[in-house]
């Protein structure tokens, strides 16, 4: 009998218990929450900084197929590039203005960025030269894009 007790013993093994305790589950909440605190305002930044880039993408976009379409004397007129708001629209026509909407092509950018300098650019038949030379500045949140047209239509940014 004290044999068998003996053996029962050694092959005696504590169950194991399945699942979590509180303190893990609050410290694995705690981390990840913490993780998602550091990780959200960079994450915020670079939407800041990629609605930036896809607004420069756009307005440089516009302005080099306005400039095409005039070289080619699309519709026997000029190209040209209007910025107002939250758009951007590649219109025909000596202007704004007096454009023949018809022909118009509006793309959106975020509307929280906002531009200083040139909003209306026409460029001349067959040589493609811009009406006027200068800068489109975009902002938002501190950062800054610039996009700059010279006399020959060349554009940096």
């Amino acid at each position: 009998m004290i044999k068998e007790y003996f053996l029962k013993a050694k092959s005696y093994k504590p169950k194991a218990n399945k699942g979590f305790t509180l303190i893990e589950v609050v410290l694995s909440l705690a981390i990840v929450i913490l993780i998602f605190g550091i990780a959200t305002p960079f994450y915020q930044d670079y939407q800041i900084r990629n609605g930036l880039d896809i607004g420069v993408n756009t307005i440089v976009e516009n302005l080099r197929r306005a400039q095409v379409l005039s070289m080619a004397v699309d519709g026997d007129s000029n190209w040209g590039v209007n910025i107002s708001g939250n758009q951007v629209t590649l219109f025909k026509g000596v202007s704004f203005a007096t454009r023949d909407v018809t022909f118009d092509e509006v793309s959106d950018i975020l509307s929280v960025i906002s531009f200083l300098g040139l909003n209306e650019i026409v460029f001349s038949k067959l040589n493609g030269l811009p009406n006027t030379t200068g800068m489109i500045n975009l902002s938002v949140s501190g950062n800054t894009r610039t996009v700059s047209i010279n006399e020959k239509g060349i554009l940096t940014y």
